[in-house]
């Protein structure tokens, strides 16, 4: 590749050594910093209905949730596009480093939207933990022999979904929300310094201006996206109101600027020409519509176990359980037989009739329906998921170039964020709206006034819902049934969509070689052990005395050569 067409140089001397020993070494300090985001969403959500109550945010609690998306969601594309121009090693500690002192700023919020704004800033770490992880990913391991690597990340996750229930019960049964946020420090220093002294990665340095305007647009897109549907859905504003309507006018504004702005970028933030590989949009559209049903599914499970089924936090994050065995089960098997098969296209085909098969159970959900049940569905579901996600990522992967591997992987992200952010927004303001005046009703109809009922319902948590007389208890239960599991009938459409774009979805060969490797930053498998066992091997006699400066018995002119440079 010529100077003129480079965007980036390496900035070390001689290739990274990609040697068996040195890979994991480098997973294991990403699986550290994996660990410490998805740890805490799996806290935060069972320990959510007792956050807004205590903090009165009830009708607000969808933010809880949209904060930490949106923010996720506007840095993908930069951690991803930066990452590819400057290398990722110095992006992820700082993500581990944002993440951390946002989550001390959570555990000392003092009111509820205190604590979205830190919820917000952790966003702005979480998004980098996720691309950055999947880039190095794709960057040190071949996309034929990637899907191995999905076992230990299944792994991560199965601790984070068997520990963070588990510990988000017992911090609010026992303790109190703030640990939810406590926890998060000592593991991100120890994740920190796990990645400062074993992640070793080539470093860069720019040769084209970084995308700032296209950044700035993109991320006021993206907010006026999560705006517009929130105002939209919210019974405060409404889709008749000029706010929303400013909201939408911004959005269409700013997508146009940024599509202006990326055509004429030298180094643009998402480059237009990934929209012009089929299967990177399909994957992609994929993703887009899979978040749309899916994280509003995730995110308001809990809620309903807890508060519906009339279960403790503790046991609602066990009820999860389920769903998280079916995911890591089916995403450690398919990457076996991915790695084995070299193909992908039938995961995502099973994945998604089986997320809708769950969902389409998940709509007769009530309070009378049993816990075995109930668990039964969140299995399949899981299953589903664990089918499709992490094959949608290595599908993008394998089918750019090597250069663009950030890039591409940040932007499949970003769109898969973007349908999360759009899910939890609309049909959490549906499950919302819902919910608050089906309990202003129940108080209402138990003798109270509008304001006593209005406030009851924004600090209503699961300790307040037990200490109420049977008769309210038994409204309040039916009220959260009756709220979100209609909502599973409106998450059905977008998994039907993600299944006819599997479908289509084309099967090419999954690439040999790692991603330093085909940019020429790093020597990889056969030829990166023999090169690391030669600097470790005993260096000759000869060498070592030249180098010592010691004459050599058997060439007693040895150093003449030394003195001469010297």
């Amino acid at each position: 590749m010529s100077s003129a067409t480079r965007t980036t140089t390496p900035a070390t001397e001689g290739p990274l050594l990609l040697t068996q020993r040195r890979i994991w070494i480098i997973f294991g300090a990403l699986i550290a910093g994996m660990l410490l985001s998805s740890l805490d969403q799996t806290i935060v959500s069972t320990a959510m209905p007792t956050i807004v109550g205590q903090l009165g945010g009830v009708e607000h609690q969808v933010w809880l949730t949209t904060a930490y998306l949106l923010a996720t969601t506007i840095v993908m594309p930069v951690y991803g596009k930066l990452g590819d121009v400057l290398g990722r090693r110095t992006l992820f500690l700082v993500a581990i480093a944002l993440f951390t002192a946002a989550s001390v700023g959570c555990a000392f919020a003092g009111d509820f939207f205190t604590l979205v704004t830190f919820r917000a800033m952790q966003g702005l770490g979480g998004g980098g933990l996720i691309i950055l992880s999947q880039a190095i990913i794709a960057d040190i391991v071949p996309a034929s022999e990637r899907g191995k690597y999905l076992g230990p990340l299944g792994a991560v996750f199965g601790l984070s979904a068997v520990g963070g229930p588990l510990l988000g019960g017992f911090f609010v049964d026992h303790l109190t929300w703030q640990w939810a946020f406590y926890i998060n420090i000592p593991i991100g220093i120890a994740a920190f310094a796990v990645a400062w002294f074993t992640l070793k990665l080539p470093k860069k340095r720019a040769t084209q201006p970084i995308d700032i305007l296209g950044i700035a647009l993109l991320s006021v897109a993206t907010t006026c996206l999560i705006f517009f549907t929130d105002f939209g859905g919210n019974q405060s504003h409404g889709w008749d109101a000029i706010e929303t309507w400013l909201f939408g006018a911004g959005l269409v504004v700013a997508v146009a600027l940024f599509i202006v702005v990326e055509t004429k970028a030298k180094d643009p933030i998402i480059p237009l020409s990934l929209f012009r590989n089929p299967i990177f949009v399909n994957a992609t559209a994929i993703g887009l519509t899979l978040g749309l049903g899916m994280f509003s599914a995730i995110a308001f499970v809990p809620t309903f176990l807890q508060m519906s089924s009339g279960t403790s936090a503790a046991a609602s994050g066990l009820l999860m359980l389920p769903m998280m065995a079916g995911l890591i089960g089916t995403s450690i098997a398919s990457g076996i037989l991915i790695t084995r098969t070299g193909k992908y296209k039938i995961y995502p085909i099973v994945g998604t009739l089986l997320t809708a098969a769950a969902m389409v159970a998940m709509t007769t959900l009530t309070a009378e329906t049993p816990i075995w049940l109930i668990c039964v569905f969140l299995f399949f579901f899981g299953a589903g998921l664990g089918l499709i996600m992490q094959v949608v990522v290595l599908v993008v992967q394998n089918s750019v170039d090597a250069s663009q591997l950030g890039t591409a992987t940040s932007t499949n992200n970003y769109f898969r964020e973007v349908g999360a952010a759009l899910g939890v927004a609309v049909f959490g303001t549906i499950f919302t709206n819902r919910l608050t005046s089906n309990l202003t009703g129940v108080f209402t109809e138990a003798g109270a006034s509008s304001a006593d009922a209005a406030a009851a319902t924004s600090t209503l948590d699961p300790a307040v819902l037990n200490a109420l007389p049977d008769a309210i208890r038994e409204g309040v239960v039916a009220a959260y049934a009756d709220a979100l599991a209609p909502v599973f009938w409106y998450l059905l459409p977008f998994i039907a969509i993600s299944f006819v774009l599997a479908l289509f979805l084309k099967q090419i060969p999954l690439s040999d070689v790692a991603g330093l490797v085909a940019r020429g930053e790093a020597v990889g498998g056969a030829e990166a052990e023999a090169l690391e066992s030669a600097q470790r091997a005993p260096a000759p006699s000869s060498v070592r005395n030249f180098r010592e400066g010691t004459p050599d018995p058997a060439h007693p002119r040895g150093n003449e050569g030394d003195s001469a440079r010297g």
